[in-house]
């Protein structure tokens, strides 16, 4: 019997290679070539239909068989579907747009599940809904189905829990199934406005040899679904697995081949779930929405950042910033803990914040303050476990290292918001004003913020005592009342 020729596929950029190597040699990615089996020729593929030209046409050199000028397009006004939740909705732009594919990746056990069934059990009595589950048998689901009743955003009463039970499932229809060519029977046959692949790993392709979840499977039955969801307009929304690094499972082509890509986030040890618009060709990317997990299932959280601030009681060594996530402002607690170093080198940890990031902040204060920080131990978290990627949060970190390392205490009601040039200076940021009136919602009167905002007179009607500084020194200053460059070594 002869040997079935094989080939290698690079999870990353999906290049093929007849033998394997380390690093693929397109994306230059290392230990992504995974080997698949190749499938034999066909004439024709099936889903696939080409439409062929009659043949009475003959045809004319320069004129256009199926294009047309894009002035003779016609515009279709956007409908969305509400997914049920507003946090969801948010993330997603406004709500699931008709015949677009919505891939939500996370760790195992973070909610995606509960989430997107949730989603469906509230837009079942809005629109008919198909929930395939590739993972789980059907009375799992059901069971579930029926726990998490009491979480949907519409709650029955008790005495009316089984009849809001039924009419929510009268549009909700499950599919407990793993071959593709079943599933794309279903949507055909039923014509749904929301489907939910969950997961697209777990479907697999029988005209394929590779096992499921393998480059092949993901990239082809992707592809197959994407296909009827553009046809039909059905919204479709997939689960996707992640790698041990954290990174979407798969090949990279999924990613690129749906509209839009959610990352549900959260710490096991913490009850807050977060999901972020990494891509999305309908809405802001870097959207943030937050849920809290429950024991009936996922709760929005409609005022996040009383989440992610900490204790009324001041303390040495804490600062408040106001940082944007996509379009919301979100006040944010940072913690600096600063202690002389036992080692030879001093020891860095950032938790939320990049490690480099803080590297770079205790340079500029050491060399524009004079603060001997390179003999000291230096901590920074920031609280709630949100991740702050936006260079806005500089002056925060900077103020809450100073307070801890001369014990002192930011005056109470004070927020800080501003990037940290190399030079000392202090740069502006983008969505101000939106920062300022989150901080003014929450009851602070004092912001330390950078020269030329222009914004006094709007601050001054938010109830905010605006504080401009054009350096690091200068705005240290302002927020904590002394100079921290004073005493020096």
């Amino acid at each position: 019997m002869a040997k079935p020729s094989t080939f290698f596929v690079c999870t990353s950029c999906g290049a093929q290679a007849r033998q394997f190597f380390g690093k693929c040699a397109s994306c230059g990615s290392w230990n992504t070539l995974v080997e698949q089996k190749a499938a034999p020729a066909a004439d024709s593929r099936r889903r696939r239909p080409v439409a062929e030209a009659p043949a009475a046409e003959a045809v004319v050199a320069g004129q256009p068989r199926r294009s047309e000028p894009i002035q003779a397009v016609g515009e279709r006004a956007l409908q969305r579907l509400s997914s049920g939740y507003g946090e969801f909705d948010r993330v997603l732009g406004g709500g699931l747009v008709p015949g677009s594919l919505v891939l939500v990746g996370g760790d195992p056990g973070i909610g995606k599940s509960t989430l997107l069934l949730q989603s469906a059990r509230a837009m079942a009595g809005r629109a008919s809904v198909l929930y395939v589950s590739a993972e789980e048998s059907a009375q799992q689901v059901k069971l579930r189905w029926r726990r998490l009743a009491e979480a949907s955003p519409a709650q029955p009463e008790a005495g009316e829990l089984e009849a809001g039970e039924s009419k929510a499932g009268a549009d909700f229809q499950l599919l407990a199934e793993t071959d593709l060519e079943l599933v794309l029977q279903e949507l055909e046959a039923l014509r749904p406005a929301v489907a939910i692949i969950d997961s697209i790993q777990a479907l697999h392709d029988a005209e394929l040899g590779s096992a499921p979840g393998s480059v092949s499977q993901v990239r082809e039955c992707a592809a197959a679904l994407a296909r009827i969801a553009k046809r039909q307009d059905t919204a479709l929304l997939l689960v996707g697995h992640v790698t041990k690094e954290g990174a979407l499972a798969g090949p990279k082509v999924l990613e690129h081949l749906v509209d839009a890509v959610l990352t549900f986030e959260g710490d096991r040890f913490a009850s807050h779930r977060l999901l972020r618009a990494v891509k999305n060709r309908f809405g802001a990317t870097h959207e943030l929405g937050v849920f809290e997990m429950r024991d009936r299932g996922l709760a929005e959280v409609t005022n996040p950042s009383e989440l992610f601030l900490g204790g009324d009681e001041p303390s040495a060594g804490t600062a408040t910033i106001v940082a944007c996530e996509g379009t919301r402002p979100l006040v944010v607690e940072m913690q600096a803990l600063v202690s002389t170093t036992s080692y030879a080198s001093p020891r860095r940890s950032a938790t939320g914040i990049a490690v480099n990031r803080l590297h770079q902040i205790l340079a500029v204060l050491e060399k524009h303050l004079g603060l001997p920080l390179s003999r000291f131990d230096c901590y920074l978290a920031v609280a709630g476990g949100l991740e702050v990627e936006e260079p806005a949060a500089d002056l925060g970190v900077a103020a809450a290292v100073v307070a801890s390392y001369r014990d002192l205490t930011l005056p109470p009601g004070t927020v800080l918001v501003g990037e940290l040039g190399l030079g000392g200076q202090l740069r502006p940021v983008g969505q101000l004003e939106l920062r300022l009136q989150e901080a003014a919602r929450l009851g602070f009167t004092r912001a330390v913020v950078p020269r030329g905002t222009g914004l006094a007179k709007a601050a001054a009607g938010f109830g905010l005592q605006l504080l401009e500084a054009g350096g690091v020194a200068e705005a240290l200053v302002a927020a904590l009342g002394v100079n921290p460059a004073d005493d020096r070594g």
